[in-house]
């Protein structure tokens, strides 16, 4: 159907949740994305950090395709390999001892809380269940994870929220440290603050965090659904502090598109969790699984991580030089290949006139918008984004 077809007949038929530009993507290939019009996109979107590989991985397709051709799906009512091989390669490369699988990130949180609640329900006094979680911070999208995240515009209309979760000032430790009471079980953060706009915690943060939980017998929980396997140029964003959590959610770009998230435990977290606790009908399944595991044996490459890195240090370095040239750009902030760029300008009409010139880019908090290409964006594909992003810029500084 042509595109005003598609428009009219996705307003009558889908919940409005979604603004989107008008173009309809029909294929994509490594970092390029094709519109139906023939148009050509630079993706610096990567399905918001997902699509790690890029689009359409030939290696991805033949074992997506043979698997599909074996078992797509039996339930976790029973025993199946790529599950448990899936498990093993997390568990050999993180903090973990234990892995329960899912379909998506705002799932891997409401498990997380969960295991930290029964945790404490067998290790703490008799009402020590809240969670202190961030300001700015976000995880997810149902009732559990949104209670959690600390942005009251996305809360909104949806209350109460609830009960169970306090706030502490991200990269605060005096805050956090004021939080904490004999009701607390758990302390959750975000190692780079992503939909609050891409910003890292500090060193002294995250280990004074983990300071603070040995010492008052609580979880540290890490969400790395945005910031982790290899976003930050390390397997794991907690890798850049010296520290390890007892809980970790994963998700995004673990299966490279195809739905998974993942909650990695301790044994002492594991030892309170007993078959019934928790379950899921699709979470983990053969086709996923399989799929994942050719995705982070892929990841944990220390030459892939390293290529991260150094990606992730050329765009800074390239957007330090454009800050200079551009007053629309206030602040370049992030880690590896997650960046936040602060603007002084709408960041809406910079993300249209981008599109505009061939490049995909999206906001994040506030007047932020976000680099998030796949992890094998190239140099020379790094300095064509940045070329179209200053001409979006110039065009944007024109128009006010």
């Amino acid at each position: 159907m042509d595109k005003k077809e598609l428009f009219d007949l996705e307003e009558k038929v889908l919940a409005n949740t979604y603004s989107r530009p008008e173009f309809v993507l029909t294929r994509g290939d490594g970092c390029y994305l094709y519109d139906s019009d023939g148009n050509v996109y630079l993706d610096f979107v990567a399905g918001i950090a997902v699509c790690a590989l890029g689009h359409a991985d030939k290696e991805l397709q033949n074992v997506l395709c043979e698997q599909a051709g074996q078992l797509w799906h039996c339930s976790n009512l029973y025993h199946f390999e790529s599950q448990v091989r899936l498990g093993r390669l997390l568990i050999d490369n993180t903090f973990a001892d234990k892995a329960f699988f899912c379909n998506s990130g705002t799932e891997a949180m409401e498990g997380a809380i969960k295991f930290a609640r029964k945790w404490a329900a067998e290790n703490k006094e008799d009402g020590a269940k809240e969670i202190i979680a961030m300001r700015g911070g976000f995880h997810g999208r149902t009732f559990g994870a949104l209670s959690a995240t600390g942005q009251n515009r996305l809360q909104r209309g949806f209350g109460p929220m609830l009960p169970g979760f306090t706030f502490a000032e991200f990269n605060n430790v005096d805050s956090l440290q004021q939080a904490i009471s004999d009701k607390t079980c758990a302390v959750l953060i975000e190692p780079v603050q992503g939909e609050g706009g891409i910003f890292p915690a500090t060193l002294d943060f995250m280990k004074s965090a983990r300071e603070l939980c040995d010492k008052h017998d609580l979880l540290l929980i890490l969400d790395e659904i945005q910031c982790g396997l290899g976003r930050t140029g390390t397997f794991c964003a907690y890798e850049n502090y010296n520290i390890f959590p007892d809980i970790m959610t994963l998700a995004k770009p673990i299966a490279n598109g195809l739905p998974l998230g993942a909650v990695l435990v301790t044994d002492a977290v594991a030892e309170a969790i007993s078959p019934g606790d928790h379950g899921t009908t699709f979470g983990g399944g053969p086709l996923v699984t399989t799929v994942a595991e050719n995705v982070v044996s892929r990841l944990i490459q220390p030459e892939f991580l390293a290529h991260v890195k150094e990606m992730g240090t050329f765009c800074r370095k390239k957007l330090l030089e454009l800050q200079k040239k551009s007053d629309a750009i206030e602040q370049v902030r992030g880690t590896g290949l997650m960046i936040g760029v602060q603007l002084s300008v709408e960041p809406k009409k910079v993300i249209e006139e981008c599109a505009r010139h061939g490049l995909l880019i999206c906001k994040t908090g506030g007047r932020a918008i976000r680099f998030l290409p796949p992890l094998i964006v190239t140099a020379s594909q790094i300095e064509e984004a940045l070329h179209k992003f200053e001409r979006a810029l110039q065009n944007c500084k024109g128009e006010e």
